[in-house]
């Protein structure tokens, strides 16, 4: 395959392509129909497939960028750190590794910007910082973020990708499925329009607490949504699940989500809905 070619080189970390020089770590091989990409070229087509649509996952700031007013964004900055009540050894330095890697501080980002010049408050979460897991500083993250909109009173927009509760954290990572949950209420009490975007995945306490809970739920083509896997279901009811039975095309069609959104459609459908409920 071409990777490994370029792999197996010598010092040098470029190759000769149809007349166009390649640096080795820009490309990426599509898990849907194995086509070579240039990373350059799937980030113009809003990390999607130009090959065969396949969606990729999204870092928060390239999603936030393709969603909010450019230059508009100010980021919620919460002086909070993650807690250890297990006394887990690794954990604290697998967080501070991932904030390298990512540059991320949590698996979630909040704060306020602009789409299409209507005001909203914004959270983002990204699978790349512990698979998006939901650990305290992400519920304390997500409330203030539904207290901030309560307060300011915009629109509340939640982008989900999350494989759960985050595990490390015990019943301290559940005890954060109520506490959103009971923001969510005083947000709906308030009277402000909430809308949910699942995006694949989207699993676990999320699922079964904020992401679920919106005036609209929307979701991107062929997202993976649900509480449990397939699998782990199967062997507790002991019987076979529909085809395709936590994907957004089947929940659409039984009546859990409002719409499917393609990415590149997002941006003004979120503008025309705050429009239509202000």
């Amino acid at each position: 395959m071409i990777v490994d070619k370029i792999k197996k080189r010598g010092p040098s970390p470029r190759k000769q392509v149809n007349n166009v020089d390649i640096q080795v770590g820009k490309w990426v091989s599509c898990t849907n129909c194995k086509e070579i990409l240039y990373k350059e070229d799937l980030k113009n087509n809003s990390n999607i497939c130009p090959n065969c649509g396949a969606y990729f996952r999204m870092h928060i700031n390239r999603r936030i960028e393709s969603i909010i007013d450019e230059g508009t964004y100010k980021r919620f900055n919460l002086n909070i750190d993650n807690i250890n009540p297990l006394k887990l050894e690794d954990y604290p330095q697998k967080i501070d590794k991932l904030r390298q890697k990512t540059s991320l501080e949590e698996a979630v980002a909040c704060g306020t910007g602009k789409i299409e010049g209507e005001n909203v408050v914004i959270c983002v979460m990204d699978s790349g910082f512990l698979m998006g897991s939901m650990g305290t500083v992400v519920g304390e993250k997500i409330t203030y973020a539904v207290e901030k909109a309560i307060k300011l009173k915009y629109p509340l927009i939640i982008f989900t990708v999350s494989g759960g509760a985050r595990m490390q954290e015990g019943i301290m990572s559940l005890m954060q499925m109520a506490k959103t949950t009971e923001a969510i209420s005083r947000l709906n009490k308030a009277g402000l329009l909430y809308i949910s975007v699942l995006t694949d995945p989207t699993y676990g306490g999320v699922t079964a607490s904020f992401a679920s809970l919106a005036d609209i739920i929307l979701a991107e083509p062929k997202a993976m949504i649900g509480f449990a896997g397939k699998r782990v279901i199967e062997q507790t009811i002991g019987e076979s699940l529909p085809e395709g039975f936590q994907t957004a095309e089947f929940l659409l069609e039984h009546g859990f989500i409002d719409k499917i959104v393609e990415r590149k459609e997002l941006k003004h459908t979120l503008y025309k809905l705050i429009k239509l409920n202000k």
